[in-house]
């Protein structure tokens, strides 16, 4: 909705209102407007159309994040980092599903980027390894699937990737 930097700027001017109103003795007024300061502060560091399309996602329903990405126009300058890999990784998701040339190079800039957390690494990472055997890269392809097996500790990813390495052995 806002710029990453307008997000900051608002929660900074919300905080000295809720601190002179703390000054004027009225303490439920300020701690409230503290907790509207907090939403701003919580949307600099979790954007809120990205959460949106990962609800989407959950339900399946592909249109619908893809409608909650498409109003971030410009992710480099509207997002953080670690966001700006998310969006990347979300929009590669979706687009294997369509055209895997694309999707290839929106994943590949979210594990550039960086994601928090380190099953999403794995996953993206074998995505790129699924994408990479339909290329017939075979080598690119088992690398990648040992970066995503080192990744993926609590073993969520276990059968795609017994599934991979098997159909791996018939190319």
């Amino acid at each position: 909705m806002f710029n990453k930097n307008i997000k900051l700027v608002l929660a900074g001017l919300i905080t000295i209102w809720s601190v002179y109103e703390f000054t004027q003795g009225h303490i439920m007024n300020g701690i409230s407007i503290l907790l509207l300061a907090g939403i701003f502060i919580l949307f600099y560091f979790k954007n809120e159309f990205i959460l949106l399309a990962f609800l989407q996602l959950r339900k399946q329903n592909f249109e619908g994040a893809k409608k909650w990405l498409g109003y971030i126009k410009n992710p480099s300058s509207a997002l953080i980092q670690k966001q700006e890999g998310y969006y990347n990784y979300l929009h590669g998701i979706m687009l294997s599903q369509t055209n895997i040339t694309q999707a290839e190079k929106f994943l590949k800039k979210a594990v550039k980027l960086g994601l928090a957390m380190d099953h999403d690494l794995a996953m993206a990472k074998l995505q790129l390894a699924g994408i990479a055997m339909t290329k017939r890269r075979k080598r690119e392809a088992t690398n990648l699937m040992a970066e995503a097996k080192k990744l993926d500790k609590h073993g969520m990813l276990k059968e795609q990737m017994q599934m991979m390495k098997q159909q791996m052995k018939k190319i």
